[in-house]
């Protein structure tokens, strides 16, 4: 277990820096991100194995099926908390003011074949899977869950917190029920950080 504690404590450390706005930090954010994502990704092959991935047009069909329902989840989401809440286009705002200065295009490669995979691969692949093996499915995910929303408090976001706690119910709630299509919800995460970010921003 302690390389697993200590791989998410350094993603913890990581997103800190990335996220917390009192720091006052210069730093490119996606330069950073890939950096974390390549670290993690790297921690979850050398203590977690291999990935279990299978380059199959099934799965990259159903991947692209999960990123169009979750999309659209947030997008309501989206309107409803609006409606709800009048801090909540202002930090949806925050969020993707995180893309200026970064061409729109690199940002967009780097979700889709460096970030989304990456943090796939770390929390299910890795943490969720070395959980469920130690205690439980069920504990695998609820643990695991739990730790990807926590780490986004540092960014002091409302929306995005709520948002790592939806998309890590969805992906990890996936991984729990259907494990064998492991390579489809790492291709919707790759899609819908492209699509949320990039190509359709809500």
């Amino acid at each position: 277990m302690k390389p697993l504690v200590s791989s998410v404590a350094l993603a913890a450390v990581l997103w800190f820096v990335m996220f917390f706005p009192s720091l006052g930090l210069e730093l490119n954010f996606w330069a950073v991100m890939t950096v974390a994502s390549l670290m993690l990704t790297t921690l979850a092959i050398v203590f977690g194995g291999w990935p279990q991935l299978r380059p199959d047009w099934r799965e990259l069909l159903l991947g692209a099926g999960i990123a169009v329902v979750l999309w659209g989840v947030f997008w309501l989401g989206d309107k409803c908390s609006q409606l709800l809440f009048d801090f909540a286009r202002p930090q949806v705002d925050m969020i993707y003011g995180i893309k200026s200065g970064t061409s729109p295009s690199l940002i967009g490669l780097l979700l889709l074949f460096i970030i989304g995979p990456g943090e796939e691969i770390f929390w299910r692949g890795y943490v969720q899977r070395r959980l469920s093996e130690r205690w439980s499915p069920n504990v695998g995910f609820l643990v695991a869950t739990a730790a990807y929303t926590l780490i986004h408090l540092s960014s002091l976001n409302f929306m995005l917190i709520m948002a790592a706690l939806v998309c890590g119910i969805a992906w990890g709630g996936l991984y729990r029920l259907f494990p064998k299509h492991f390579t489809a919800i790492v291709v919707s995460h790759a899609l819908w950080d492209a699509a949320a970010f990039v190509w359709f921003p809500l």
